[in-house]
């Protein structure tokens, strides 16, 4: 199981990473943005291990993306999105849209439907994830501090 998460892990630091390089970011920033995305998988791959169901385990890994992401994007002084679009990629339900459209080629129209619901329903955990998070940490930011 630990080896398994092991490459989980590594995948999907190199897919992040790879996928920021294709999008123009500094390769000074590469390491980094493979770290976001395999944290938030990490976070995924541990709330699935703990039979979370699909949505709340993305919505939860795209919590722990964006507040890694706003971490490193003070702290290395580069824009938010850098991190966070790269962190997503791993959660990005790629797989099922492509079978949902696979299956409407087929003909085969209510698997489809419930694969594009799915589909549409994980990209919303995504899009809620990320500004709820966004949300929160601006909450806390602004909030006096207690001594």
């Amino acid at each position: 199981m630990v080896v398994q998460l092991l490459e989980q892990l590594a995948v999907s630091f190199v897919a992040c990473a790879a996928f920021s390089l294709i999008f123009g970011v500094q390769k000074h920033r590469l390491v980094q943005c493979g770290l976001v995305g395999g944290a938030g998988w990490l976070a995924y791959t541990v709330c699935s291990a703990l039979e979370m169901r699909t949505i709340p385990a993305t919505l939860l890994a795209v919590c722990v993306v964006t507040i890694i992401s706003q971490m490193m994007a003070k702290h290395y002084r580069t824009p938010i999105i850098v991190f966070s679009a790269a962190g997503i990629i791993p959660l990005v339900p790629g797989k099922i849209a492509y079978d949902a459209m696979r299956h409407i080629v087929q003909e085969e129209y209510v698997i489809a439907v419930e694969l594009a619901v799915q589909a549409f329903m994980i990209s919303g955990s995504i899009a809620i994830g990320l500004v709820f998070s966004e949300v929160i940490y601006i909450i806390f930011r602004r909030s006096p501090r207690s001594s």
